[in-house]
């Protein structure tokens, strides 16, 4: 599952991130318009760094076709406890299945470790997503003031195995 077209953005492959992602992917998770206004607290001096890349599985959606392979997406799996901790489609990528493309991705990663199950905890905005790509509601993540000031809806995704 590592190269899919979809309809409008051209041949997508989904690589491992490496430590020279570390400021692209830092760029994309502050400027993502998911986090302005009341949720700008939640990524403001966030940084995703050559060591989380390191420590985590990390794995980002580049456009084949450009100059750059320019970063489209990524997404983390933490394998214990099992969590996917980020996932994140850039502003312009949006609406073209690169996050459904993701999602799959991790599916298959989490299968591959012999996980049958894993937690996300969702942003506010994007809790629609999670539930229209299969992920079960299984509760909420309590508020952690001053950076997260807003509960937080928590759901679970079932690895099939195959």
């Amino acid at each position: 599952m590592s190269s899919r077209a979809t309809r409008t953005c051209g041949p997508i492959t989904i690589r491992r991130a490496v430590a020279r992602d570390a400021k692209r992917l830092t760029r994309l998770v502050r400027g993502s318009s998911a986090y302005e206004g009341k949720y700008a607290s939640a990524v403001a001096g966030y940084r995703v760094g050559p060591d989380y890349i390191e420590a985590h599985r990390v794995f980002v959606a580049v456009a084949a076709d450009e100059d750059g392979g320019r970063i489209l997406g990524f997404y983390s799996l933490v394998l214990a406890p099992p969590e996917l901790d980020l996932l994140f489609v850039a502003d312009e990528a949006q609406g073209r299945g690169i996050g459904r493309l993701l999602v799959a991705h991790m599916e298959s990663e989490a299968r591959a470790a012999g996980l049958d199950r894993l937690k996300v905890v969702s942003h506010l905005p994007a809790e629609g997503f999670y539930r229209r790509v299969g992920a079960v509601r299984t509760g909420t993540a309590l508020a952690n003031p001053p950076a997260v000031p807003w509960d937080r809806p928590e759901f679970e995704f079932r690895i099939a195995s195959q």
